[in-house]
C-alpha cells in the first residue's frame, strides 16, 4: 500500500496505526507536497518525514515540487476558507499522483495521512479519491484514526518523539488568511538579502532539525525547549544624506517615532554619532570593525551581521532593551534623512539543548 504523506506530526502516528492493523502490507511512504510554502518549510518537513519513516522502518520516496503547477491548479481559489474548494483541488491533485505513483509501483492500493489531520476534512477526502479511483482503477483506502480519542493519542506520539510541529497547513492562501486573523506578521515569508538566519525563522528551524538528526546519529542526548521572546523584522529602510540615498546598514530593534525622520549629529563620543532626533545612534565601518573585519558597506550588504554581533554592538553603545535606531554608514554625516519601518513582536523560538550525560 502506497501512503501519501504530508507531514511527520500526522504520518508517524498514522503510519503506527496501519502496521498495527496491516502486518502483512508492504508499506511505502510517498511524500508529494507541492502545496507547502515557502521551500525552505517544504524542506523542513520532508527532513522530519524522512527521520519519521526511518524509524518506522518504512521506504519512503519523494514526489516532484512542481509548485507552479499546484498554484495553477488553484488559480481563482486563492481567498477560499480552509476546507473549501481550493482544498478539494489540492487534494484532488495530490491523491491523483498518489495513485499514479502507486500503480506505477504495482500497488493497487493507496491512502493519505491527511486523514487524521483535524484540520482537514475527511469527506473531502474521500470524494477526491473516489474521484481518482473511477478514473485510475486504484483502491482508495479509507482508515479513520481520529475518533475514539486518536487525536489525544496523536499528541502524545508528536510529544515522544520530539516531531517538528508546523504551525500552518503549508499553502501561502491559508498561512496569510491564518496570520491575518492572528493579527501578526507573515514573517514566513521574509527573508534578509544577506540571507542570514533570523531567530524564529524556518531556516533557523531547519538548522536545528539538521543538527537534531547528527545528535540522534552519533548517540547524544538532547532535548528541544520552547522560549517566548521579542522578536523583529526589519521590512523597509533608507539613508539620505544631501538628498541621495547612500548605502547603510540598520541594526536589528531599531524604530523610529514615525518612521521618518531628519536629523543632525549633535556630538561624537567614542565613535558614536548620536543624533538630534530619535535617539538616533550612527556608526561607521571603522567602527564597525571592532566586532568584525569588514571592507565596505558593499561587503557588508552582502555578507551582514549575525544577530548576536548586532544585539552586542547594541548593548556596548545603548544597554539592555534598547530600541533606539542604530545605523551603520560609510562615515558619520552632519545631517541625513532616515526611514526604518519595523516590527517588534511576541513570538516563540525553539533551541536545541544537549543534555548534561552525568546529570
Amino acid at each position: 500500500m502506497l501512503v501519501h504523506i504530508c507531514c511527520s506530526v500526522d504520518s508517524h502516528f498514522f503510519l503506527e496505526k496501519l502496521k498495527e492493523k496491516y502486518p502483512n502490507e508492504e508499506l511505502v511512504g510517498f511524500f508529494y507536497d507541492p502545496n507547502i510554502h515557502p521551500y525552505s518549510e517544504y524542506r523542513l518537513r520532508l527532513l522530519d518525514v524522512e527521520r519519521s519513516c526511518k524509524r518506522l522502518g518504512i521506504p519512503l520516496l519523494e514526489g516532484e515540487y512542481d509548485y507552479e503547477e499546484w498554484l495553477k491548479a488553484v488559480r481563482g481559489l486563492e481567498n477560499e476558507p480552509e476546507k473549501g474548494e481550493r482544498c478539494r483541488v489540492c487534494f484532488d491533485r495530490r491523491l491523483e499522483v498518489a495513485a499514479r505513483k502507486a500503480k506505477e509501483l504495482g500497488h493497487k492500493r493507496y491512502t493519505t495521512t491527511l486523514l487524521v489531520s483535524p484540520l482537514k476534512s475527511q469527506e473531502q477526502l474521500q470524494a477526491s479519491a473516489a474521484h481518482v479511483d473511477r478514473e485510475l482503477g486504484t483502491e482508495f483506502v479509507f482508515e479513520d484514526f481520529r475518533s475514539f480519542g486518536g487525536t489525544q493519542q496523536q499528541a502524545k506520539v508528536t510529544k515522544e518523539q520530539k516531531l517538528y510541529r508546523q504551525d500552518y497547513c503549508g499553502c501561502i492562501f491559508g498561512l496569510s488568511q491564518q496570520r491575518a486573523k492572528q493579527e501578526v506578521i507573515m514573517d514566513e515569508m521574509l527573508c534578509p538579502v544577506t540571507q542570514r538566519i533570523l531567530p524564529a525563522s524556518i531556516e533557523e528551524r531547519l538548522a536545528m532539525y539538521t543538527r537534531r538528526m547528527e545528535l540522534e546519529e552519533q548517540g547524544i542526548d538532547y532535548t528541544i525547549v520552547r522560549k517566548r521572546f521579542l522578536n523583529y523584522r526589519l521590512l523597509r529602510a533608507f539613508v539620505r544624506v544631501d538628498k541621495k540615498v547612500v548605502p547603510s546598514y540598520i541594526l536589528s530593534y531599531s524604530h523610529l517615532r514615525r518612521d521618518y525622520a531628519k536629523a543632525r549629529i549633535e556630538e561624537i563620543v567614542d565613535g558614536v554619532g548620536y543624533a538630534n532626533r530619535d535617539e538616533i545612534r550612527v556608526i561607521d565601518i571603522g567602527f564597525l570593525r571592532r566586532y568584525v573585519d569588514v571592507q565596505d558597506m558593499q561587503a557588508l550588504y552582502f555578507r551582514g551581521l549575525e544577530w548576536n554581533v548586532e544585539q552586542r554592538i547594541r548593548r556596548d553603545i545603548d544597554g539592555e532593551y534598547s530600541l533606539s535606531p542604530i545605523v551603520v554608514l560609510d562615515t558619520i554625516p552632519n545631517r541625513f534623512e532616515i526611514y526604518i519601518e519595523a516590527v517588534s513582536y511576541k513570538d516563540v523560538r525553539e533551541e536545541l539543548r544537549i543534555k548534561d550525560a552525568n546529570a
